[in-house]
């Protein structure tokens, strides 16, 4: 039981700043949707880009989370202040990457077929944010390290006041106010650059000023780049950023391939995009806590209590998971309601959603289950499972399903096809990493009893 009050505690406080965080997408939608229903496909489109390249570099910092609660657990606190500026190095690294993809989206464009009438506003929301890469990748570096003490609060508080910037900016700049002209999407874009400024400016002064960080003389002159601990965090941190980019792309280049399909299944889709994204916050916390826990008891060579964590944390997504579901297939339409005012797309919307609810039930387990997994440092295994389910089964089938016909089905271009095959693929993973966690985690126990 006091097992799970600390890691219901730790992922309560991380899931309300990420619910504030996933607001920034809900807020957007909402706001786009009022623009015009072109803003809101090309929002579909943008978002999904920009959420396809940010993530999987997004994962490459998470990934150092086992990493310092390890450390803390450890009670090694000169290290993992060390361990903390060796990893800008990192950051700095990965910003760079994010922000050229971002420049040049053109490939990604004409590969996925995006109708030329969206195109330009595409490129130029994806330009704009192409410049908060680096503020948003430090500010994430620095929850990871709160994350990793196991005081996620500070986070917390500023990403809610970050939404509390975020929504009247966005409103100002893509609807136009007073002086402001109307931007469309391009104006959810400056709002998000602009927030993402004042967090990594917030999180910076909060490093430097708290007590809290004190111990960890984080503020030392930077070392030179050490490469063998630089070569631990890209071991552990490509894998785990490249699973997380193969999860998000499945997930993602299904609004790519759906855009085809006309304005109001990229709208409609759109919609169950936003709503799946705020429900994945919950195993999301879930893990974060999870892992933090796990790693803290490796750290400290307390493996039985290690395994404890990890049980007590699929125990808990599982539960969550399965009142999430309900609660979205039961108010399917009337969530459908609020994200837009046009007949189709509502009607469109809330048979989608109810495919939704089935997919994150597929999806709590696996998400929880894989930040575990790091913490036994096992994360190429997981990028091979992600790689042929998700990818292949997931969405290489419903793509020759919904466009081809598969197996004497025909063709069925509808957006119901592909969280079908995604929510099947994610099942089947979901089986494989819960089995591994269980055997990973009484491995390390049996070796250490040994």
């Amino acid at each position: 039981m006091f097992e799970a009050r600390t890691i219901l505690r730790h992922a309560s406080t991380v899931l309300v700043g990420q619910l504030a965080v996933m607001a920034f997408g809900i807020a957007d939608t909402l706001i786009a949707g009022r623009y015009a229903a072109s803003a809101l496909a090309a929002l579909s489109v943008g978002s999904s880009i920009y959420i396809s390249i940010y993530v999987a570099l997004n994962g490459l910092m998470q990934a150092l989370l086992p990493v310092w609660s390890e450390l803390r657990g450890a009670g090694d606190h000169k290290a993992l202040g060390r361990s903390v500026r060796q990893a800008l190095y990192l950051c700095a690294f990965v910003s760079l990457v994010g922000t050229l993809a971002l420049c040049y989206p053109d490939p990604w464009l004409e590969y996925t077929q995006v109708p030329p009438e969206l195109q330009a506003d595409v490129r130029a929301y994806l330009q704009i944010l192409a410049a908060a890469v680096g503020p948003s990748l430090l500010f994430r570096m620095y929850a990871t390290l709160n994350q990793s003490l196991g005081k996620p609060m500070w986070v917390t508080g500023l990403q809610i006041a970050a939404l509390g910037l975020k929504i009247p900016l966005s409103i100002a700049l893509t609807l136009g106010f007073w002086d402001i002209p109307a931007q469309g999407v391009v104006g959810c874009a400056w709002a998000t650059l602009i927030v993402n400024v004042w967090l990594m400016c917030m999180g910076i002064f909060y490093l430097r000023h708290l007590p809290l960080y004190v111990d960890y003389q984080i503020w030392k002159r930077i070392e030179p780049p050490n490469w063998s601990t630089i070569r631990q965090f890209l071991k552990l941190g490509i894998p785990s950023a490249l699973s997380l980019m193969v999860e998000v792309t499945a997930f993602t280049m299904m609004a790519l391939f759906i855009s085809r399909q006309g304005v109001v299944a990229a709208a409609s889709h759109q919609i169950a995009t936003s709503l799946a994204t705020v429900l994945y916050m919950v195993p999301l916390s879930l893990g974060i806590a999870s892992s933090a826990r796990v790693g803290f008891w490796m750290g400290a060579q307390q493996t039985r209590f290690a395994e404890q964590a990890a049980h007590t944390g699929l125990k808990l997504a599982l539960l969550l998971a399965l009142a999430c579901s309900a609660t979205l297939a039961y108010f399917s339409q009337a969530l459908a309601e609020l994200f837009s005012t046009d007949t189709a797309v509502v009607a469109s919307a809330s048979v989608v959603l109810v495919w939704v609810a089935f997919y994150h039930l597929m999806d709590a387990l696996q998400a929880v289950s894989v930040f575990i997994l790091r913490c036994y440092k096992m994360t190429v295994l997981p990028l091979i499972i992600y790689c042929f389910m998700l990818w292949g089964v997931g969405l290489y089938g419903a793509y020759v399903w919904a466009y081809q016909g598969f197996a004497g089905w025909p063709a069925r271009p509808e957006v119901v096809t592909f969280w079908t095959t995604s929510s099947f693929a994610l099942g089947l993973v979901s089986v494989a990493f819960v089995s591994l966690v269980l055997w990973s985690a009484k491995q390390r126990r049996v070796e250490m009893s040994a």
